[in-house]
């Protein structure tokens, strides 16, 4: 039953008027602009304590099962509260590999026990989740994975290395690839897929510091450590298929996310308003006849991202290549994102060389940070440069 205008225009007001008086604001340190930098307890703290707020007021998981401690409603509901989210610029709910990746792979494909044992914490904060994909010798080949499970009776014995494991010291869980017949004819057919414990004895996390001098990344090992052999997801040999539909959703090509904001967003209006006062040889820097020429190329390609994806809930519209929209978003909207940013920067003239801690740094050096942290976006989920292979090989059907 299709949800009316009316209905959603109740709900946004009283979104709103929570979100109003309950935005915690400025806690009085930094926090995470994405999920990718949480780096301490303290930002872990406050961030799992908003996200349980959020779900316990009824605004996060609207569209999962009742049962599993979602909402049960329409999807709707939860695109509403989401942009409400941004409108108030409250803080993210950061366990996003369980909200938007863990979270509706269980739900679409997994058992009645998994749903019951992983998507209500997954909701409430409690579990924090990671994901166990990339290996430091292969890069985006995720095909050729070699860390291994070994069978052990009702355990596997886990052995290898993964990287760029976000959150991984924080985490609970993880999703992890791992090789179960190494003789496997095709490589992909070797693959398995495992919901992992990270407190079993033999897991060791590492944190990972990056250029913004902040953390959220960690490198992964295993050395013997046995996890429960119901911690198998599917089938052996089924791993590659099922790392597949994950990766749908981290790349924006599948519906089923609980929902909340996993970054803060910013537009080329909140770049436009950053920039006043700012001035090139004397006069104001937007009055640039070239600059003014350069934030429209902006605002036509951000309004482009938003029309495109409301033109893929159109059918009749993408018909000529269905799919597509959804299967480019991740490389359109993370370029897209990069570029601004790095134009927001260099319309800063001498003060673009500034950073967080400088006393003189515009609004605090966020878009240099917001710069430096766009480039995770551009790699997790496969480089933009797979992603252009994605596009060109399944969309458009060229060779690879």
């Amino acid at each position: 039953m299709s949800v009316s205008e009316q209905e959603l225009g109740e709900f946004r007001a009283e979104v709103s008027a929570w979100m109003e008086v309950n935005n915690p604001g400025d806690p009085g340190f930094l926090l995470p602009q994405t999920f990718m930098e949480v780096g301490d307890e303290r930002q872990l703290e406050f961030l799992r304590e908003w996200q349980h707020k959020v779900w316990s007021a009824g605004y996060l998981g609207m569209a999962w099962p009742k049962e599993y401690g979602g909402g049960g409603v329409d999807p709707a509901f939860q695109a509403v509260a989401d942009a409400e989210m941004r409108r108030h610029n409250v803080p993210i709910c950061f366990n996003v590999i369980g909200l938007g990746w863990a979270g509706p792979l269980i739900n679409d494909i997994g058992t009645e026990a998994e749903k019951a044992r992983y998507l209500k914490g997954i909701l409430n904060a409690e579990d924090v989740w990671c994901q166990g994909f990339s290996e430091p010798d292969h890069g985006s080949d995720l095909g050729s994975a070699q860390t291994r499970a070994v069978r052990d009776g009702d355990e596997y014995v886990i052995n290898g290395q993964k990287i760029w494991t976000t959150m991984g010291n924080f985490a609970k869980y993880m999703i992890l690839l791992a090789r179960t017949n190494p003789e496997a004819e095709r490589k992909y057919d070797g693959l398995s897929f495992f919901l992992s414990p990270m407190d079993a004895p033999g897991i060791d996390t590492r944190p990972i510091r990056k250029i913004t001098g902040e953390y959220g990344f960690t490198e992964t090992f295993f050395t013997d450590a046995r996890i429960p052999a119901d911690c198998l997801m599917g089938e052996e040999g089924q791993g590659w298929r099922i790392a597949m539909q994950t990766l749908q959703y981290e790349r924006g090509a599948e519906a089923g996310a609980a929902g909340g904001l996993a970054m803060v967003r910013v537009t080329v209006d909140d770049m436009i308003n950053d920039l006043q006062g700012i001035q090139r040889d004397g006069e104001p820097v937007l009055q640039d006849p070239i600059v003014r020429d350069q934030l429209v190329q902006a605002i036509m390609e951000e309004k482009a991202l938003a029309l495109g994806d409301r033109r893929a809930q159109i059918s009749h519209l993408t018909s000529d290549y269905p799919g597509s929209l959804p299967l480019s978003h991740k490389l359109r909207f993370t370029e897209m994102t990069r570029r601004m940013r790095q134009l927001a920067i260099s319309l800063q003239g001498a003060e673009g060389g500034l950073y967080v801690g400088d006393a003189t740094a515009r609004q605090g050096g966020f878009w240099q940070r917001a710069y430096f942290n766009s480039f995770s976006a551009t790699i997790g989920g496969g480089t933009s440069q797979v992603q252009a292979n994605i596009v060109a090989e399944h969309i458009l059907g060229l060779p690879k």
